[in-house]
């Protein structure tokens, strides 16, 4: 289309994504990111926000065809979307994207699934449609962003939404009209404000935006209309959320699939289920832990420098919450020399409240890195200084954590064991194993049955 809109020349390209047009290393990481989404659903699927979610979002249904995870309830797949998309990330333990500037699954794997479920959708299909849905955001986010995320939009929400249109279209199996109309109506559905950080808000954003994305896509399925020019209108969605001169509208549609995205730069798996933004201080906080064999009571100050862009929303040096404790920096590395680790438990229930964390937490100072501009797209370092009662200090660090994107990749045994803790949260440990094979080889399923049954029968 030589005067196509932005929404039409991206639903070409979205159409145009097959199981044969990827990459072996584009499979090899959309089933690693699907793996980890997986995981941490089931991790998330207790937390008190997806109950909440689960309670209100059924209230009135009468069930349906599609899995709440970690429970043997059934729900429609507009209501598991939403569900499953809150527990995705209630934790804030699922994977990262640097393009996107926040979480690119959570928004669509769980879109996805529901959907798969009630069409009998085979693995190669969920899986090109997975890709399709990665690969729409994040070109959406390369127009946007870092403008967008500075501003005080959540991109895992105001942009996911669109790859779970994006997704749900192409398992749909939607015309590039129909597809176009699907990310005009995820255009009007965008939402998410920053300043709802640290609460249960976050990750109600995340399952809204799966949610709505699947919603625009059955609803240009079934004839409902939107203007074609949803992005570029002088009311759309790029002026009226970056404003006029803050966006670039040609890098949307630029190199598609060249590389793919989610191959480079690709996916970043989390380590620790806190804000992806304190990773880098953590890993170099441990490193000086386990090194030095460090003690609270040999450490007299700590001292965090990070990207000013990720210090804005975890500078939290006296965190009032469980949730608010995940977007501490200082709660994190204080975690780290009283506990040489950074875990689950540690943002579950009154935890953060600990006496010998609370104790060091007042000699942890966080500030932005003098060194680290705004003007990059290298924002995920950090440095540590540590120093102790004996007046030495100790200095580490890191220019991007471990995991993030596929030339720092997090090792099998690292992500297994992720997702084994995970899974078990939520089922039979016995059936962890069976459930990651499944997943490991998602590409030779016929259906999606098999592996929601087996975590609908051992749910714990």
């Amino acid at each position: 289309m030589t005067d196509a809109t932005i929404a039409e020349g991206l639903a070409e390209r979205i159409q145009s994504v097959t199981f044969d047009s990827l990459t072996d290393d584009a499979l090899h990481w959309a089933k690693v990111a699907v793996l980890d989404t997986v995981g941490c659903t089931l991790a998330g699927a207790n937390e008190e926000c997806a109950q909440i979610i689960g309670r209100v979002a059924t209230y009135g249904t009468a069930g349906g065809d599609c899995l709440v995870f970690g429970t043997n309830r059934r729900v429609g797949p507009l209501e598991a979307a939403l569900i499953n998309g809150t527990a995705a990330h209630a934790l804030d333990y699922d994977d990262c994207s640097n393009t996107l500037g926040g979480h690119p699954s959570a928004p669509v794997v769980p879109a996805l699934f529901a959907l798969a479920e009630m069409h009998k959708s085979s693995g190669k299909q969920f899986l090109a449609a997975y890709v399709a849905g990665w690969e729409a955001e994040t070109r959406i986010a390369r127009g946007v962003n870092f403008h967008h995320y500075e501003k005080g939009w959540h991109p895992t929400a105001t942009i996911g939404v669109f790859g779970s249109a994006a997704g749900c279209s192409h398992l749909l199996g939607l015309s590039v009209l129909q597809t176009a109309r699907a990310l005009a109506l995820a255009a009007t559905f965008s939402s998410g404000i920053k300043a709802n950080f640290g609460t249960m808000t976050k990750p109600l954003h995340v399952g809204h935006a799966a949610r709505n994305g699947m919603l625009a896509a059955l609803l240009a399925a079934d004839g409902l209309t939107a203007v074609p020019g949803a992005f570029e209108h002088k009311q759309g969605f790029l002026n009226v959320f970056n404003g006029a001169g803050n966006y670039n509208a040609a890098a949307i549609l630029a190199d598609w699939a060249d590389p793919w995205d989610v191959v480079f730069p690709g996916v970043a798996i989390k380590q620790y289920p806190c804000c992806g933004s304190t990773h880098p201080a953590i890993d170099a906080m441990l490193l000086l832990v386990r090194d030095n064999n460090l003690t609270p009571e040999a450490v007299e100050r700590i001292d965090s420098w990070t990207h000013p862009r990720r210090l804005a929303h975890t500078n939290r040096p006296n965190p009032q919450s469980e949730l608010d404790a995940k977007f501490s920096v200082q709660y994190c590395l204080a975690r780290c020399l009283v506990d040489r680790c950074v875990s689950i438990e540690h943002f579950e229930g009154d935890s953060y409240r600990d006496p010998a964390v609370q104790d060091v937490l007042r000699r942890v100072h966080a500030a932005p890195h003098p060194d680290m501009k705004m003007d990059t797209v290298e924002h995920f370092g950090a440095e540590v200084t540590v120093t102790l009662k004996s007046g030495a200090t100790l200095t580490q660090k890191v220019h991007r954590p471990l995991g993030r994107g596929p030339e720092n990749p997090l090792p099998d045994d690292l992500l297994e064991a992720k997702f084994a803790n995970c899974a078990a949260r939520a089922m039979s440990v016995n059936q962890v194993p069976v459930l990651l094979q499944q997943l490991r080889t998602l590409e030779t399923a016929e259906t999606l049955a098999p592996m929601s049954e087996l975590m609908e029968r051992s749910a714990r």
